[in-house]
C-alpha cells in the first residue's frame, strides 16, 4: 500500500522513450500496471496528446522530477507537476552525479522535508544506504525507493545483499526497487526479495518489441510476488535428497 493507495500490479511504468504513442498506449495495457511515471521534460509540441495517454490509460500518474540538480529546481517542478496533473504524488529526483546519475543525499533530503510539508506524498529515488533512509522517513516520507543500479544501465541489483539489509531494515515501510532493471528476471528477483513494487522504463520502452517485453515484465512481477507470498525455501549449503532413503527398496 502507497499513502493509502492498495495496488493489484506492482510494475510501476515509465513512460519515455517510446518509439510510437501507440507503442505506449499497447505497452501500458500490456504490462498490467496501475502506476505510470512521466516528467514535466516529456512535455512538449505534442504535450495534450501525451497527457490524453495518461489518462486514457486508467492509471494513476505520479509525476517525477527527472533531471534536477538542486533543491529549488525539483521542488519547483514538484509544484508544477501537482498543477498540470492534479495529484500529490510525486517521485522526487535529485541527481548529484552526472555520469551515475545517483541522487544527491543531501539535497534529496532536503527537498523531500519540504514537499512533504507543502502537502505531497513523496517517493524519493535514493540509494541502498540506510542512513539516508532514516532521513528521508524522518523527514515524512513513507515511501522509499532504492536504486537497482544507474538509471538506464540494465545492470539489475547490482548490490542484493545492501537490498537485502535495508529490506530487512525498514520492514514496516513499502520500498520500491527504481531504475537499473534490464531484464524480467530481474524484477522477479526483486519481489522474490520481497520489495513492494518494481519501477521502470529503459528495458521496456528501448526492447525490440516493447509490447511483449511489457507483459513479460507484468508476468515476472507478479510471479516474484507470488513466490515471496508462498515462502521460498531457505538456502542449504549441502544437498539434501527429495525422497528420503527410508522405506525405499533395498536392492541387493
Amino acid at each position: 500500500m502507497f499513502y493509502g493507495v492498495d495496488l493489484n500490479s506492482r510494475l510501476m511504468l515509465g513512460t519515455a522513450q517510446y518509439p510510437s504513442p501507440q507503442v505506449l498506449r499497447d505497452a501500458i495495457t500490456a504490462s498490467g500496471a496501475e502506476v505510470i511515471t512521466v516528467s514535466l521534460r516529456r512535455e512538449g509540441p505534442e504535450g495534450a496528446g501525451f497527457r490524453d495517454i495518461l489518462r486514457d490509460s486508467g492509471c494513476r500518474i505520479l509525476p517525477n522530477t527527472a533531471g534536477c540538480h538542486s533543491v529549488r529546481e525539483a521542488v519547483t517542478t514538484a509544484h508544477m507537476a501537482r498543477e498540470l496533473f492534479g495529484t500529490t504524488w510525486i517521485k522526487l529526483e535529485v541527481i548529484g552525479h552526472a555520469d551515475t546519475l545517483q541522487p544527491d543525499p543531501f539535497a534529496l533530503v532536503e527537498a523531500a522535508r519540504i514537499l512533504c510539508v507543502d502537502g505531497f506524498e513523496v517517493f524519493p529515488y535514493t540509494t541502498e544506504d540506510l542512513i539516508v533512509g532514516e532521513k528521508l522517513i524522518e523527514a515524512g516520507c513513507r515511501v522509499l525507493m532504492p536504486w537497482g543500479a544507474p538509471i538506464g544501465s540494465g545492470q539489475g541489483l547490482r548490490h542484493v545483499e545492501a537490498l537485502r539489509t535495508m529490506r530487512a531494515h525498514f520492514a514496516s515501510v513499502p520500498l520500491v526497487v527504481d531504475a537499473g532493471i534490464g531484464a524480467p528476471s530481474q524484477a522477479m528477483l526483486a519481489m522474490e526479495m520481497g520489495f513492494d513494487a518494481v519501477l521502470l522504463n529503459t528495458a521496456v520502452a528501448r526492447a525490440l518489441d516493447p509490447v511483449t517485453m511489457a507483459r513479460a515484465f507484468g508476468q515476472a512481477v507478479a510471479a516474484g510476488q507470488a513466490a515471496c507470498q508462498a515462502g521460498l525455501m531457505p538456502r542449504r549449503d549441502m544437498a539434501q535428497a527429495s525422497t528420503p532413503i527410508f522405506g525405499m527398496a533395498e536392492l541387493a
